[in-house]
């Protein structure tokens, strides 16, 4: 098979079956980084086929498993990434319970996996993949609410087709539903799916005789058997005037599978693995297609439009640059006007520049890569009255906006970017300060602005979910429970599995990390967060500080310090600052702090500043305003119970920390 001339791209095959997508994606010269399948049969066949294709995937521990214990900071950078997610919960031969399918693990929900990796990688494109009935299930709701995360929250492009086998080549119907999308989509042009083309051979051909179909029915999973004349029959064919049934040989090739795709299993898991998988050659044509527009988007977007956070980083770099000094804050964020920071350098971790701020109006811009310096009179574009204007269309703005004022940015300071969209840096601005006691250069400080909504501390992901065992319930309240939905839901769920004598037991939390990182602050600290969030969901006690008190007085910590409320406090806070300057929740912290302070942008546009200098006051602020907040439980897949393994009911609660 040809080769494209895209081949330079690297993909991720997620929920990967046996391999449709990653045979399709290589045969345009794709390189797989990383996959991911949950069924040990398919696994095999997948290993058995690409062992030596993408042996790499397979040498470094990059055939993943459970999709929803993989942090997305531990899959490789990559430009595509390929899903067939699962199907069966918008299925006609599946209950059709689409998001609220928890009856098998959380196959129904498994979308927003794929979205929290979209959201920490930023691929390029993504093509995505499942059944027809997608589009119409739960009379639109359910597609609407997959473009609108795509588009609305990640900002992506999102094109989708129904798609036929037989359009492109194939002999089978298999009508499926594709979605394809790409980041910096801003052309003016739109992506066209590509033009059908004829079939490459017939059910004849498939069967090396003369069939009564020429194109065949959908490869299905399962119900296998039925009469030939049965409305339901999808794998029997009269071929030379005999009732024949399908087999591996001839599903492999409806599915476009090469001669010597091998099949390591039972003739019956072949069939089911064939049934799941996706036709390579509409794969194929349609991925060619998304590679080819792909290579005309430009590699970064040129829009001045930000939003809210964006802008606010701009704002405080400037402010600094008139200030020319941060006010030290206490606990309530009042500013101690004989205690301040004197700033003589600005600059952040992805520029070259960077600002020396002299007395008076100058400052000297350098180009640290080339050393060149030029002198700019900040006095000509850069004043109180012009920052506080902006720090008021910047309080009123909404979704992303542009501010044409801020072009002095680029025009006279010669700096583009602040932190540049890296979502894993703590620093979102480098300060050279000093005062009568100390003298840092090149110290990070995070930026935490209260001019939009109020600014989050820890935001929800897979990465921050608890996972409790449901003790003591049987599975046959799974869906009474779930139907619950009222505007308490989560509190009224909870309430309703200890009313029937279920009890909620802390199992794990769902990615390693987070617990690893926890365990660096205090081994027990999984578990006292575990019973913090039981306190929030089920009495709404947002407040750290009030949380930890009623904890402690229910006696609710299985732990040698649970009645010392001192203790505890000790520890929280110690979590509060690792949170605020040290560690992400999706990777593995290595004890430092990544920024030394942070700056807080009030609601007037005035600023103060917090330095591990004063750790005591900051650890103080944290504790008196940290409180817990409720995410979107379908976005963050919490708050529903989940049958694993046929057995086991589990009940998740999300850990999010807004100030």
């Amino acid at each position: 098979m040809a080769i494209s001339k895209n081949n330079s791209f690297k993909f991720i095959d997620l929920f990967s079956g046996i391999g449709g997508f990653h045979l399709a994606m290589h045969n345009l010269g794709g390189e797989c980084v990383f996959s991911s399948e949950i069924d040990e049969q398919a696994r095999k066949t997948y290993q058995h086929n690409f062992k030596d294709i993408s042996p790499n995937i397979f040498k470094n521990g990059l055939f993943n498993d459970d999709i929803r214990a993989i942090s997305p900071d531990e899959i490789p950078d990559f430009d595509v990434l390929c899903a067939g997610f699962p199907c069966q919960p918008f299925s006609q031969a599946g209950f059709k319970k689409g998001f609220a399918d928890n009856h098998k693990s959380e196959r129904g929900n498994l979308f927003f996996n794929i979205v929290d990796i979209i959201e920490a990688k930023k691929p390029k494109a993504f093509f995505l993949e499942n059944v027809r009935g997608i589009v119409k299930h739960d009379d639109g709701k359910t597609f609407k609410k997959i473009q609108e995360v795509l588009t609305k929250e990640l900002g992506y492009s999102f094109y989708y087709k129904v798609v036929k086998a037989s359009d492109y080549g194939l002999p089978q119907l298999r009508p499926r539903t594709f979605m394809i999308g790409f980041r910096n989509d801003d052309k003016s042009e739109n992506f066209d799916f590509p033009k059908e083309l004829p079939l490459n051979f017939n059910m004849s051909d498939v069967w090396g005789g003369e069939c009564s179909r020429e194109v065949g029915f959908t490869i299905r999973v399962g119900g296998r058997g039925s009469n030939i004349s049965d409305r339901r029959n999808w794998d029997a064919y009269l071929v030379d005037g005999e009732v024949k049934k399908l087999m591996p040989e001839q599903a492999k090739k409806m599915q476009g599978f090469p001669s010597e795709f091998d099949f390591p299993v039972s003739n019956t898991q072949a069939m089911k693995q064939l049934g799941n998988s996706v036709a390579i050659d509409a794969i194929r044509e349609c991925g060619k297609t998304l590679l080819d527009y792909m290579a005309t988007l430009k590699t970064e977007n040129n829009n001045n439009t930000k939003n809210k956070g964006e802008w606010t980083e701009l704002y405080s770099f400037l402010k600094i640059i008139n200030d020319k000094k941060l006010f030290m804050s206490d606990k309530d964020l009042i500013a101690n006007k004989e205690n301040y920071l004197t700033v003589t350098k600005v600059s952040t971790l992805n520029i070259e520049q960077s600002c020396c701020l002299e007395s008076g109006d100058k400052v000297i811009v350098k180009n640290e890569k080339t050393g060149e310096e030029k002198e700019v009179l900040v006095l000509e574009f850069l004043n109180k009255k012009l920052l506080k204007n902006w720090a008021s269309i910047i309080k009123k703005g909404k979704g992303a906006f542009n501010i044409p004022e801020f072009d002095i940015l680029q025009n006279q300071l010669g700096v583009t970017i602040i932190k540049g969209g890296n979502s894993n840096q703590k620093a979102d601005i480098i300060l050279d300060i000093e005062n009568s006691s100390i003298n840092k250069k090149d110290e990070g400080f995070g930026i935490k602005s209260y001019l939009g909504s109020k600014p989050t501390l820890l935001n929800a992901s897979g990465n921050t979910n608890f996972i409790f065992k449901v003790k003591n319930l049987p599975s046959k309240y799974l869906d009474e429970i779930n139907a619950i939905n009222t505007r308490t839901k989560l509190k009224d769920r909870i309430e309703k599995i200890y009313k029937l004598g279920g009890e909620l037991e802390f199992f794990k939390i769902e990615r390693d990390t987070m617990r690893y990182n926890l365990e660096l602050i205090d081994s027990n600290m999984p578990e006292i967060i575990s019973k913090m969030l039981i306190e929030f969901f089920v009495n709404r006690i947002s407040s750290i500080k009030k949380n930890i008190q009623e904890v402690i007085s229910a006696k609710n910590l299985n732990t040698a310090n649970a009645e010392d409320f001192q203790s505890l406090e000790i520890k929280i806070k110690r979590l509060l600052v690792a949170i605020l300057l040290g560690f992400f929740a999706g990777k593995k912290w290595d004890g430092h702090y990544n920024a030394k302070g942070t700056i807080v942008v009030k609601d007037d546009g005035e600023q103060v500043a917090f330095h591990i200098i004063e750790q005591e006051v900051l650890e103080d602020y944290l504790f008196e305003n940290i409180k817990f907040d409720t995410p979107s439980t379908t976005r963050h897949r919490y708050g529903s119970l989940i049958l694993e393994n046929d057995k086991q009911m589990h009940f998740k609660l999300n850990m999010q920390l807004r100030f």
